[in-house]
This record gives C-alpha cells, sequence and structure tokens, in this order.
C-alpha cells in the first residue's frame, strides 16, 4: 500500500492554517532513510506535504529551514519536475517546527540526500491522479495521455486541460499504489539538475523577505543581555541605576543560567537583561550597567596554554582507533625516510551576517516562538521541558535564517526571550549584539593533530601515524567528554581515503573550556587541512608532484564499504582531481611570487578537490585564483551548487587568513569584524566551479 495519501481537508486547515480546497497530499518518510515507511497501526502520519490548488497553484510545506542554501527551491523543483508543473505556479510555504514533519534539522547537508527521492514520488502520484482524471473526462486511455507544462494534452486529438481544471475530479481518483509510479529518467528532467531561479528570489530582492530580526508583533518589547565574558560565569551583585537612566530602558532584569540536562539541549548563559521599548535603547542600557561577575573555575582558561598543553599530549600515545591496521612501527623502522608535522587549527566561530536573535510570547500556558532556527524542533521540546509547558502549547515559527552555517542549530537565544517574556508578562525580542555573537557562542573547536609517516626507496608512503586532539562536540550535551567521539573521526580521519597498508589513528584527550558547537563542515574542517598539509609535505621530501602523489596514495580504483549506506569510491576522488588539474593548468610556469596549493576531500558524500593560486608581495598572501570541482551525484539544483562551493571558497579564505578565537584569563578576546575578520569583496579572487554531474 501506497505511503502517499490524501489529507482529509479539515486535517489539513487545523494542521496549515491554509485554504484546504484541492488536492492534498501526505508522505510518511524516515529522514534518516531515504525509503518509505509503513503506516503504525493503520495510522497513517504524514511529514511531507504538497496541496494542488484549482487555480493550478502548487504550495510545498518546506519542513527543512532556509539559511541560503535554497532547499525551499531545491525541493520545490523535485516535485514540479515529475508533476511536469509550470515553475511559475509554484509557492513554498514554511512549516513550524513539529514533529509531525519528521527530522526538521537543517544540519549535516542531508536535506536533498534524504528527501529528494520522496519528493518526487509526490509529483509523479500527483501527477498520474490528474492523468487518470483527464483520460476518465475524455474517456479514453490513460496512455493516450501525457503531462506538460501544467496542462493534460491528449497526444492523439492534442486537446489540453489545465491542471487546475482536472483537481476536482481528481479528488476522486484513488491514490496510486506506490509500485506502480514510474520517475521520469535523467535525461527527461526539466529542473533537476537544471539552474533554477530561487522561489523566494522576489521577497529576497525586494527586501520582503522575513528574517527572525524582522518580526514585529504588536506590543512588543526589546531585550539585551549582558553575559559573563568568562563562559559559565555568573552575576555575583549588579548596580542598575545608569542603565535605568537610559532613554528607551523600561527595567532591568537579572537572568539565571539555565543549566541543560545531562545528554540534550543547550540552556542559557544567563546574565543581565535590559528591556526597552527600542533595540537601541536596549543595546545603550546594557552597556551603561555596571556588574560585578563570579568568573567560576574557567576563568584560568587560555587558549595559548591550552595549545600547548595539546601539543605535549600528542608526544605520547593516545587510544587507538578502530580501523587503524598494519604495523607503522616497522614501517618506520625500515623507512628510507620518515616525515613529522604538528598542525593547530584556533577555535573559530560562526559570525553569520545576522545575529542570535528570537521574539518570544509567554501566554498563560501557551508559549510562541518567532526565530531563525535550523533545529525548530529541538528548540520546542527545549522550551516544553525548561518551562514545564506540554510541547502541544509550544508553536516555533521558523523565518528565514541571515545564514547559519551551524550556529542557530543551537537554541539558547531562544530560550533566552522566553524566560524574559515570561518575567515581563509581554512578547519581547532579543537580539545578540556582534560582541555577543562573538564572545558567547557555540564555537568550532580547536584541534592539535601530530602526523608522521615514512617514505620507502621509491617515494611511496609505506606507514601513517596520525594524533589528533579535539576537544568533542559531545561536551556540549554530557559533561567529561574528553576524547573526540566516533562520528567527529569519521569525518575525514578514520575514513582516510588513501591506500595504506600500515595506518594508526590514536585519539587524544582534550577537555572543552568553551561551548562547542557545529560550523560548516564540522570536524572535516580539521582533518581536511591535516590530511592535505601532510600530503604537500611528503611530496615535497619524496621529490614528487603534489597532484600525483595524491592520485598515487589514492591508489587503485575501489570501493570501501564501511557503514555508510554511501560506499566510499576512490576512482570519482581521481577523478575530481584530475579535471581541477585539468581545469587550472597544473604544471604550468606561474609568474614571480606565484604558487599553487591542491587538496581533495571526501565531505557528507561528496568527493571536492581544489586548487589555489596564491601570490606573495610584501609578505602580504593574495589568493589569486581558485578552481573546484565536485562529485554530489545528482546536482539538484546546479545554481545551488555553486553557490555553495563559491560561498565555501570566501568561507575558507576567511578562517585561513584571519580566522582565530582566543581567550585569555577565560574570556573572548575578539569584540568584532574588526578583529575577527571576514574576507572583503575587494580580496575576492576569480572562483570557478566544475559540477561532474552524475547519477552514481
Amino acid at each position: 500500500m501506497s505511503n502517499i495519501q490524501q489529507i482529509n481537508r479539515r486535517d489539513f486547515v487545523k494542521l496549515f492554517g491554509l485554504a484546504s480546497s484541492g488536492i492534498i497530499l501526505g508522505c510518511t518518510i524516515s529522514s534518516d532513510k531515504k525509503e518509505f515507511l509503513p503506516q503504525t497501526d493503520g495510522i497513517f502520519t504524514p511529514n511531507l506535504f504538497v496541496q494542488m490548488q484549482q487555480s493550478g497553484n502548487i504550495i510545498l510545506i518546506a519542513s527543512r529551514s532556509e539559511m541560503g542554501q535554497g532547499i525551499r527551491t531545491s525541493l520545490a523543483s523535485a516535485i514540479a519536475d515529475e508533476l511536469e508543473a509550470d515553475w511559475k505556479y509554484i509557492t513554498v510555504k514554511q512549516a513550524t517546527g513539529n514533529a509531525k514533519y519528521g527530522n526538521q534539522n537543517t544540519d549535516g547537508s542531508a536535506s536533498v540526500r534524504t528527501l529528494l527521492e520522496p519528493m518526487r514520488k509526490m509529483g509523479a502520484t500527483a501527477k498520474a491522479m490528474l492523468i487518470t482524471a483527464a483520460a476518465k473526462k475524455w474517456n479514453v486511455d490513460e496512455a493516450v495521455c501525457k503531462a506538460e507544462n501544467h496542462f493534460i494534452i491528449n497526444k492523439k486529438t492534442n486537446d489540453t486541460i489545465f491542471f487546475g481544471d482536472l483537481v476536482v475530479e481528481a479528488l476522486k481518483v484513488a491514490i496510486p499504489d506506490e509500485a506502480t509510479i514510474k520517475l521520469k529518467k535523467v535525461e527527461d528532467f526539466k529542473f533537476i539538475g537544471k539552474t533554477l531561479k530561487s522561489v523566494d528570489l522576489k521577497d529576497f530582492t525586494h527586501g520582503t523577505a522575513t528574517y527572525g530580526i524582522d518580526v514585529r508583533i504588536p506590543n512588543m518589547k526589546f531585550a539585551a543581555i549582558a553575559r559573563c565574558p568568562v563562559t559559565f560565569g555568573t552575576v555575583k551583585s549588579v548596580d542598575s541605576s545608569d542603565a535605568e537612566k537610559t532613554a528607551g530602558v523600561e527595567k532591568v532584569i537579572t537572568l539565571d543560567r539555565i543549566v541543560p540536562p545531562t545528554g540534550q539541549f543547550f540552556g542559557a548563559l544567563g546574565g543581565v537583561a535590559v528591556i526597552a521599548n527600542n533595540t537601541w535603547s536596549a543595546f545603550q542600557g546594557k552597556l551603561n550597567l555596571n556588574i560585578e561577575w563570579d568568573y567560576g573555575d574557567n576563568h584560568s582558561f587560555d587558549t595559548d596554554k591550552f595549545k600547548e598543553t595539546l601539543t605535549e599530549r600528542l608526544q605520547v600515545n593516545g587510544k587507538v582507533v578502530p580501523g587503524s591496521r598494519g604495523n607503522v612501527s616497522a614501517a618506520f623502522s625500515d623507512a628510507e625516510k620518515v616525515v613529522e608535522a604538528t598542525y593547530h587549527v584556533p577555535f573559530l566561530v560562526h559570525a553569520p551576517m545576522e545575529v542570535p536573535n528570537a521574539t518570544a510570547w509567554f501566554q498563560n500556558d501557551k508559549i510562541e516562538v518567532w526565530a531563525p532556527l535550523q533545529d525548530p524542533q529541538t528548540a520546542r521540546a527545549e522550551i516544553a521541558h525548561f518551562f514545564e509547558i506540554p510541547l502541544e502549547n509550544v508553536t516555533i515559527n521558523v523565518t528565514f535564517l541571515g545564514g547559519g552555517f551551524g550556529r542557530k542549530s543551537k537554541s539558547d537565544f531562544v530560550v533566552e526571550a522566553v524566560a524574559l517574556s515570561k518575567k515581563i508578562n509581554a512578547p519581547v525580542q532579543v537580539v545578540w549584539t556582534r560582541e555577543d555573537d562573538i564572545k558567547h557562542s557555540f564555537y568550532h573547536s580547536t584541534s592539535a593533530q601530530y602526523l608522521k609517516a615514512s617514505l620507502d626507496k621509491k617515494g611511496n608512503v609505506s606507514g601513517w601515524l596520525q594524533r589528533v586532539a579535539v576537544p568533542s562536540i559531545v561536551s556540549s550535551f554530557k559533561p567529561m567528554s574528553d576524547y573526540t567521539s566516533g562520528l567527529e573521526l569519521n569525518q575525514g580521519f578514520t575514513n582516510n581515503p588513501y591506500e595504506l597498508d600500515n595506518f594508526r589513528l590514536e585519539n587524544v584527550k582534550a577537555e572543552a573550556h568553551l561551548r562547542i558547537g557545529w560550523m560548516r563542515s564540522v570536524v572535516n574542517i580539521h582533518s581536511g587541512f591535516g590530511n592535505n598539509s601532510f600530503v604537500d609535505e611528503m611530496a615535497f621530501a619524496a621529490k614528487k608532484d603534489p597532484v600525483q602523489f595524491h592520485l598515487d596514495l589514492l591508489g587503485k580504483d575501489r570501493i570501501i564499504h564501511g557503514k555508510s549506506e554511501h560506499p566510499y569510491n576512490s576512482k570519482r576522488m581521481k577523478e575530481v582531481l584530475k579535471t581541477t588539474a585539468k581545469n587550472a593548468n597544473w604544471g604550468k610556469k606561474l609568474p614571480e611570487n606565484h604558487g599553487f596549493g591542491v587538496a581533495i576531500h571526501y565531505s557528507f558524500y561528496s568527493y571536492v578537490a581544489t586548487i589555489v593560486e596564491v601570490s606573495v608581495n610584501d609578505k602580504k598572501v593574495k589568493v589569486e585564483n581558485i578552481w573546484t570541482t565536485i562529485d554530489c551525484g545528482l546536482a539538484l539544483n546546479k545554481d545551488n551548487v555553486k553557490n555553495q562551493l563559491e560561498g565555501a571558497a570566501i568561507f575558507g579564505m576567511s578562517l585561513a587568513l584571519y580566522g582565530k578565537i582566543s581567550a585569555k584569563e577565560g574570556a573572548v578576546e575578539q569584540n568584532n569584524f574588526f578583529d575577527y575578520q571576514m574576507t572583503r569583496m575587494k580580496d575576492a579572487p576569480n572562483i570557478y566551479i566544475d559540477i561532474l554531474d552524475k547519477m552514481h
């Protein structure tokens, strides 16, 4: 029995508050598997929804958050393509945070790969229903009918019927069994794999898109919060007299730290909140607070000393990680040459253009929130837990996100807004300043890596030892998580792509002193940097070309079956590397003071190779050109893929050239973009993107 079914109209209105006319389809999937789940006890619980109205308009309920990655457009295109719809009739409505939509966490680059096939099937199902309705109306066989550009066409007579004019008849048609649904062939795609304009383009370009910071509701207040400079510190005393004299300030409130239970949620740091009738007054009032802080045990944290500590720990054996193989000690003993290197990555912060913010209204036993969230369901559950409100009484409205990069998957700023709304008995918007964002974030972890490799007489790698010390993301949920988790190690460490007989990976203790959180590509930042830098050093020691050295290390074409549903294919990695080398004209004679660098990485099931040309003048490095090739399987929307890679290039430049979060006496030293810099437009290089568009 198909797991695509029609939704009861009353239920649809109750769920979404949308007009209920037309065909309303729901589909049940697991967000973790690309398969349809059986119904439980005969109850249909859909988490994907699409509606076709008599006007011909098609409304997709988007369960994932839009933060510039184009997910709303990508998912809409999958339905439109299989339905043979006209793109101008497609609109998208954002879902609230609710478990009925399945996993809504817009993290880990999972949206397309988990939702593409179900979305295609939804479109194909609607098309089949319209064809059946048209065939009955014409009294012809369904095989005579085809869908094209929002019409059903009689192939014999060339008669046409508009989709909207068939909706009433299609409502009487039984949902086809999933086994009978035929999806289009790749060569017949109209939208999938093409370059599409965003469904939200008009709102983006006309300034009508609503981001979290744009939310306004009647009688709302505005709040800014002073937090302890040292993470997890608390308020000892506060003199708010000067703040209360600030024009527009109405109240000053001490906000206790909200400590999350072990294993879940994020809580809130607490501090002193200034309530005002506008954001600027709240900011100014906060500056006029006089607070004495209890810095707590973390006051002694110093990133420079911590870096030294991690480096020292790398000198002795760590925990051997499963997947290690062979005998590296013997390989080192028999080596013609041994290469060693130690690499460091500092703490980093996301710094999205839209700072964390949330609007909340606590009314008796109900709470409503408007916020730019990547994980609205966790925020909903966290609020219900901390404020002892039934989950069904918590509504999370997801706005557009002005950038996220993982920061907005944490809901601490939402918890703050709810706590304040409860205290002042009014709706309130909490807005972080850029300084708040830099100084009180969930940081991308620092790391230290020690690598040692042996080269034989032919300059080939015979042994590889790698020790990694990375404060774990798990520490944000579970205290005393002092070793990198297996999930993190599997992002470029344990799944090392090179063909090595002797390989040993060791996990070294690294406790967390700051809040650790996901950042774009997560632990791949550490592994990609360490692995590629070390391969370059080995190639230099072996006096070999770096591109060829990578190809030799990748070895013969092979499929590596791990725990993933997407086994690693070394041939695909070699293809992106060769393509990039060709595009960059690798090996050509470069101008004086210019140089090439090459890197490859396998991240979130995509194969990527990049070559960068840099120049050095007066000891200043300038990135001149970047060539990147990606093989991500089917590129659903090429424009989105290109945008993502161009953004990744600039993001990576910012991290490599400027990115560093440091702490002294427990306090983060950086404040704003003057000391945590971003790549400026004037420094942007030429970026060339090549997409190996394949269905594997």
